[in-house]
């Protein structure tokens, strides 16, 4: 099933598409789609309905982010073995994990706004994990049970934060609007082959990142399992799991976001992210 938030910000209602492409609301069975919903009740209440029941939804409306709060936002670093080559780096030994503030979630589609002071904000396509069953020191191979699904994430850094300003990267990653996810939420059986997924991110037009989920040095299942060793992971968390090759910080010259760019991202099976980026000093002019 693809699940989906629509409406204006703070007010976005639960949704799913059908068979036919139509967007429907399922609000009458599920109030949200957050921590507290997010789990197998919910997909068995919403198996047992007539999905082409629930009303009809316009196309036309805004795409909310497809969680909900979400308490945790973790990112797994340097995870695709091209992109840590790209950056002169030797692959981890065990996942790089940071933290995305919550406040940067934002919509697939909402407009990215520079941070005040930024000169490097870079792009980064990722697939994102949705938790569903809350998991404590599982194994890999159980990892799937605690999974609800996937989605695409935009995991937008700024270096210099990120890595000039010393400390962890945090500082970097979790600025506003830094972390569009959606439009989808693709429950897990809807996916086949989770490492086996094509990701692409184009930039004005043009392709700057292009690659393949079967790169990554540390795979899904072993993802959640690790994290599940230092943390708690709740229902309605969201890993982000790295990126491929493409990224800004490291062309030659490098390559920063700027007022007036355009990003166009794709995932297979779990649809496609586009925002326009505005600077700091014009923000007020477009909210």
């Amino acid at each position: 099933m693809k699940f989906l938030r629509v409406g204006n910000l703070n007010k976005e209602k639960p949704a799913i598409i059908d068979k036919n492409g139509i967007i429907r609301d399922i609000s009458a069975k599920i109030a949200e789609l957050n921590p507290h919903t997010l789990n197998d009740s919910s997909l068995q209440l919403i198996r047992n309905c007539k999905i082409d029941e629930f009303p009809e939804i316009p196309k036309n409306l805004r795409i909310g982010a497809c969680v909900s709060n979400p308490e945790k936002f973790i990112g797994i670093g340097l995870n695709y073995s091209d992109h840590a080559a790209e950056t002169g780096m030797n692959p981890p030994k065990e996942p790089i994990i940071f933290f995305k503030a919550n406040s940067c979630v934002s919509g697939p589609n909402d407009n990215v706004i520079i941070p005040k002071n930024s000169k490097k904000t870079d792009w980064e396509i990722e697939l994102g994990i949705v938790i569903g069953k809350k998991a404590q020191y599982i194994s890999e191979k159980e990892s799937y049970e605690h999974i609800f699904g996937f989605c695409i994430v935009n995991d937008i850094s700024e270096r210099e934060f990120q890595i000039e300003r010393s400390g962890q990267w945090d500082k970097g990653k979790g600025c506003d609007t830094f972390g569009p996810i959606g439009p989808y939420l693709v429950t897990i059986d809807e996916i086949k082959d989770v490492q086996d997924l094509n990701l692409e991110l184009k930039l004005n037009g043009k392709i700057m990142q292009k690659g393949n989920t079967s790169k990554m040095i540390f795979n899904v299942k072993h993802i959640v399992s690790y994290l599940s060793h230092f943390m708690t992971l709740d229902p309605g968390d969201v890993i982000t799991t790295g990126t491929p090759p493409g990224v800004g910080m490291a062309m030659k010259p490098q390559c920063f976001l700027k007022h007036g760019d355009e990003m166009l991202l794709h995932i297979d099976k779990l649809g496609t992210q586009k925002q326009k980026v505005f600077s700091h000093e014009s923000r007020k002019k477009i909210h």
